[in-house]
């Protein structure tokens, strides 16, 4: 039998691609987290849960006492004296379930990251104090993060107002983007560690298009939460025009007037939309000036997967828009947005100068 004395490591290669297919399937569990996220902001079973008990909530009600315990509490907020005061202990079930299987699922995360994490350091495969053991514990330390800012975010709406804060739910979205973002790319150095080098001089003019087309892309998904932070999706479900006009009348006519593209449903629909066709725009044209440059076969790639998926998600998001945001459709565009946003990243990671 193998003891832990006499184990001995892979190869260094063979190490890197074990580690990074860990961060991969996390990054797809952070995905899952996502969708199953905005299935119960949608079905607005967010706010049945009205504790946070951080290591003792893997185990569901068994008994009716149980949901009678939990409903009664849940009795005691907001939501249910303005928005359900007719619900029964069976309605409350349908909206407790999704929200249990989302703080579930959260825990999933943690204990997938955190168990070959420690595996993989017992076995030196990285050292305390070297780079790769600082991105590692500092991806572990935005978990941690994303669960105090989901409870943070809950709370808001355990208030006068049952309704989340629409500035703590997209803060909650943007981390998660932030989680796959770093999960990805450091997933992809562990197997591809250094960059192209038969890089065309139109291929550098092609990475600061990139880095400018990952800005827009991050601005466009922030902006989304805002729309379902604050139901502006509700609004205006006709396309192109906004009430017959490409500009409507009301934006921006908060004072001050920057606080309306946070908390002004006509600005916030408007900007998304704009951010959105700019982004078609922009992809398409960059799509256009890629095929006419030498680029590597993953490179390639990932710009044509970025295009195939903003023409699905713009699509999507106008369908969403005309059918005033079904949760089925609304689901699929907030999916397909996170697909969007890492495929422009995986398209900045395989245009990545080489160090100086």
């Amino acid at each position: 039998m193998t003891t832990f004395s006499s184990y001995r490591r892979p190869p260094n290669t063979h190490r890197m691609k074990i580690m990074s297919t860990w961060l991969f399937s996390v990054a797809a569990m952070v995905f899952i987290m996502v969708v199953i996220g905005g299935l119960t902001r949608l079905t607005h079973s967010g706010l049945s849960m009205v504790e946070w008990k951080l290591f003792t909530g893997w185990i569901p009600p068994l008994s009716e006492t149980d949901w009678e315990n939990l409903f009664s509490k849940y009795q005691n907020f907001p939501e249910f004296h303005k928005k359900n005061p007719d619900m029964t202990v069976d309605g409350f079930k349908s909206i407790f379930w999704l929200e249990f299987i989302h703080r579930f699922w959260g825990r999933l995360i943690g204990l997938a990251f955190f168990v070959p994490y420690a595996l993989f350091l017992s076995r030196a495969w990285f050292r305390p104090g070297d780079a790769l053991f600082w991105k590692l514990t500092g991806l572990f330390a935005l978990g941690g993060a994303q669960g105090l800012m989901g409870w943070f975010m809950v709370i808001s709406g355990m208030v006068d107002h049952p309704d989340v804060s629409q500035y703590r739910l997209t803060a909650h979205f943007a981390l998660a983007l932030l989680i796959i973002a770093a999960l990805l790319w450091v997933g992809l150095s562990l197997i591809r560690p250094e960059p192209h080098s038969d890089v065309h001089q139109d291929a550098t003019r092609l990475r600061a298009a990139g880095l400018w087309l990952f800005l827009l892309v991050s601005i466009t998904a922030v902006s989304g939460g805002f729309v379902a932070g604050t139901d502006a999706g509700f609004v205006f479900n006709t396309f192109p025009l906004m009430d017959g006009d490409f500009v409507p009348g009301g934006i921006y006519d908060l004072s001050p007037f920057w606080l309306s593209a946070f908390e002004d449903v006509t600005t916030i629909q408007f900007n998304h939309r704009i951010l959105a066709e700019s982004i078609f725009v922009f992809v398409g044209v960059f799509w256009v000036f890629s095929a006419r440059t030498h680029l590597a076969p993953t490179t390639r790639l990932a710009i044509n997967w970025l295009a195939f998926t903003t023409i699905v998600q713009v699509a999507l998001g106008i369908t969403t828009l005309l059918l005033a945001v079904p949760v089925w459709a609304a689901s699929l565009h907030q999916a397909v947005a996170v697909l969007v946003f890492s495929a422009c990243l995986w398209v900045v990671f395989e245009m990545r100068a080489a160090k100086s």
